[in-house]
């Protein structure tokens, strides 16, 4: 009597569950821009979303725990002069946000922990480089303030944030460029482009190290990300228009590990994936549904598990880190659907009865500390990220400034300026060498009260403004 076989896996039954109604957040205008990107970007701390807003480029920016109704005055974050394309929040600073827009550039916020009185308007620093639109802006995953930036003008910027300025230029793409992704210790990214190749590129070496030629044969749009054991997932269209997945070792693009056809849907596929389960998310616009499917060194490679449906199509989709999710519900994933006038937290849940940590759902995940500093990265030096356990979840850390020094242009040898009292303070007569020491300590105590009572002020400040007091 011959027996089917089920694969084992501790993620076969992996369901997903959107939130209850009062905890989504309603009444947000999601942009209407016919761009490509996901329009949604979350962290541990906010919620950030593209918006429509009159006066040009926008989006939302609130507290993850402010759900309901979102209140029509909310400030927004205004600063760009055209429509915002996309956004992503730094991995290793809960209150970093990025954003680019068609105008051209590409800006950073601080976003304050409280909620703010009026729209945000001032960036940290606003990156200037490219001709044309930025359609992608991306992180680095490991190293400390380094930014990647792509635009409709074929170019892959490379930015220390921490000095405003572009570290690597890349033109080696003669046509847009569809998507960027990161591998996982920051080493290479991949490319999509209109040219239908598919690239591994690195950036400190500024050369293409691999490409394919049509990984998939439509001549509609591709997506492409690595996986940790740095293999390259693929979405795109076959020649018959109908959407399709790919898995692909770089170190050998003839053959696919695995090739498989989905269905006949228009919408480009985005995949949100999740290197601690090895679960790749599938999210398509104008799609109703996400199909998740598992990716395993045995055949065939790419495993289906289930799908979540519900009525509306969805406008964007955010991914939370895998710091922001509750291990006390088993919730492995937490992506977040905007309808066209709401968005919607959809968990992705593995069945288990005890209430006990689940030590195999929750490996270490990636924390929010760099690993290497953007000098000791642009020298070679790599690392993967580091590690947190999640064994009691994970408590957002208070709003860290970043910092920005602007290099002088003009100043040929900025490693020599250093403060007055690191290059002159053994040419200074001990008493007055005291008396300074004490002036900047007694200077920096003001600032710290001052600080504080600013902070007080703005809490009551949004209380009141918030209708809470």
């Amino acid at each position: 009597m011959s027996r089917s076989i089920v694969r084992q896996s501790k993620f076969r039954h992996v369901f997903g569950q959107a939130v209850k109604a009062d905890q989504a957040y309603d009444d947000i205008r999601v942009s209407k821009v016919t761009w490509d990107s996901s329009f949604c970007a979350v962290n541990p701390k906010f919620l950030a979303v593209i918006v429509e807003s009159s006066g040009g480029g926008a989006f939302l920016v609130m507290p993850l725990s402010k759900m309901g109704r979102v209140d029509k005055n909310y400030p927004l974050v205004v600063g760009h002069s055209g429509p915002v394309l996309d956004i992503d929040w730094c991995p290793h600073n809960d209150n970093i946000l990025a954003s680019c827009s068609e105008d051209t550039t590409a800006m950073v916020w601080q976003i304050p922990d409280h909620t703010p009185s009026r729209p945000i308007s001032e960036p940290i620093v606003v990156l200037e480089g490219h001709s044309k639109r930025v359609g992608i802006i991306k992180w680095h995953p490991t190293a400390r303030n380094i930014l990647l930036t792509a635009g409709s003008d074929n170019l892959i910027i490379i930015w220390n944030v921490g000095t405003g300025e572009a570290l690597i230029t890349m033109d080696d793409h003669p046509d847009l460029i569809y998507s960027v992704g990161w591998n996982y210790n920051g080493s290479l990214f991949c490319t999509t482009c209109k040219d239908r190749r598919l690239r591994v590129c690195d950036p400190r070496k500024n050369e293409v190290v691999a490409e394919r030629l049509s990984p998939h044969e439509g001549i509609r749009p591709m997506r492409a990300i690595f996986t940790r054991e740095g293999n390259i997932f693929t979405t795109g269209f076959t020649r018959m228009s109908q959407r399709e997945l790919g898995l692909w070792d770089p170190t050998n693009f003839e053959e696919p590990i695995a090739l498989l056809e989905l269905d006949t849907s228009n919408g480009v596929l985005l995949p949100f994936y999740d290197p601690d389960t090895n679960i790749v998310y599938l999210s398509g616009k104008g799609d109703s549904s996400i199909r998740y499917f598992e990716i395993t060194e045995e055949p065939p490679y790419v495993h289906y598990i289930s799908t979540f449906s519900s009525k509306e199509p969805q406008r964007g989709m955010g991914f939370m880190p895998k710091r922001g999710v509750d291990v006390s519900k088993c919730e492995i994933a937490r992506l977040y659907k905007l309808h066209e006038r709401k968005c919607e937290p959809i968990m992705m849940t593995v069945p288990r009865k005890s209430d006990l940590f689940q030590d195999d759902l929750f490996p270490d995940t990636a924390g929010p500390d760099p690993a290497v500093e953007p000098e000791e990265w642009m020298d070679g030096r790599d690392a993967d990220p580091i590690l947190v356990s999640m064994r009691d979840g994970y408590v957002p850390p208070k709003s860290r400034e970043l910092k920005v020094s602007k290099k002088n242009v003009l100043d040929s040898r900025p490693a020599t300026r250093r403060s007055m009292s690191a290059v002159d303070g053994s040419s200074l007569p001990p008493q007055l060498l005291e008396k300074l020491i004490e002036e900047i300590q007694n200077l920096k105590a003001t600032v710290l009260s001052q600080e504080k009572r600013i902070c007080d002020l703005e809490n009551k400040l949004s209380k009141y403004t918030n209708g809470t007091v």
